[in-house]
């Protein structure tokens, strides 16, 4: 009996073989250019992902995580402020607000879609929150609606982890440009995945933008010149040349993640192993987006 073969949960190469030239490219230009850090290779990533996801502003980082900590200070989050999060979430969404001396304060979430539940948000909102952070979780923005309105009314920030949500959207506008920041990670798992770790901070306010760039290098705009303390948050030059290389392919990608769950749910479903889920009131029509 033939041992069964393993199948990988993500291939990376799937994604990257196919354009192997034009990474090459961008790394031979790149090399000649000998500017490893931020310049023009970062700042035209940037450009590019502002463009795709229709934000005025788009902040390269060093992760997905640390985009997350840079939001949280450059929208004034401070030690012993509160910021409402989902209970159902990758670690770092609670890790960041802890990171800069904040207290995470759980809500649940939806029962279908796994985002947070707007109505438990307003029922937490409390003298010392500083902001709402829900999470778009497998590709699905999460009901952004009430949250936005709920903020408004409070005066709070709303960041959106937007980690594994590039290129969903809620009515008509995508991850990362609703809120007062979108964070986003370029693990090499994602839908635009990179060579090793890599983020990006969006917002339209130009002046959290700044403040952002600032932080990202230390906390200073010029060099040793340092308004505020900040950390080492760059993203990687190399990773933005490699990275807007794939940038054009993200919807691509997503599309055949899609056509990939349609065909296991299909099978499993036939197989007994697995059934449709079934409409739930409770979810809302806003259960939508990009796996």
């Amino acid at each position: 009996m033939s041992p069964i073969e393993s199948v990988p949960m993500l291939d990376t190469r799937r994604a990257n073989l196919p354009v192997a030239g034009e990474l090459r490219e961008a790394f031979d230009r790149l090399l000649g250019s000998g500017k490893f850090i931020l310049g023009e290779e970062v700042e035209a990533f940037e450009r590019a992902c502002a463009g795709y996801l229709g934000v005025a502003h788009a902040v390269g980082l060093s992760s997905g995580t640390d985009a997350l900590i840079v939001a949280l200070l450059a929208a004034g989050v401070k030690p012993g402020d509160e910021v409402i999060c989902p209970t159902y979430t990758f670690f770092a969404t609670a890790g960041s607000i802890w990171r800069v001396g904040a207290k995470p304060i759980f809500v649940d979430i939806k029962p279908r879609c796994f985002n947070i539940d707007p109505d438990q948000v307003a029922a937490r909102v409390g003298p010392k929150t500083r902001a709402i952070m829900p999470v778009h979780l497998f590709g699905q923005c999460a009901e952004m609606g009430p949250l936005l309105a709920l903020a408004k009314e409070k005066g709070l920030a709303l960041i959106e982890d937007a980690a594994q949500a590039i290129g969903a959207e809620y009515e008509g506008r995508k991850a990362g440009a609703l809120g007062t920041a979108g964070c986003f990670s370029f693990f090499p798992s994602k839908n635009l995945g990179g060579f090793g770790d890599g983020g990006l901070l969006t917002t339209q306010d130009g002046e959290l933008a700044g403040r952002a760039r600032g932080l990202r290098n230390h906390g200073g705009q010029k060099t040793y010149d340092h308004q505020e303390v900040g950390g080492n948050f760059r993203l990687d030059a190399l990773q933005a040349a490699l990275l807007r290389v794939k940038l054009d392919f993200t919807d691509h990608y997503a599309l055949r993640r899609q056509a990939n769950a349609a065909y296991y749910t299909q099978r499993l479903t036939a197989a007994g192993v697995a059934a449709p889920a079934p409409a739930d009131p409770g979810c809302g029509p806003r259960c939508h987006g990009a796996a």
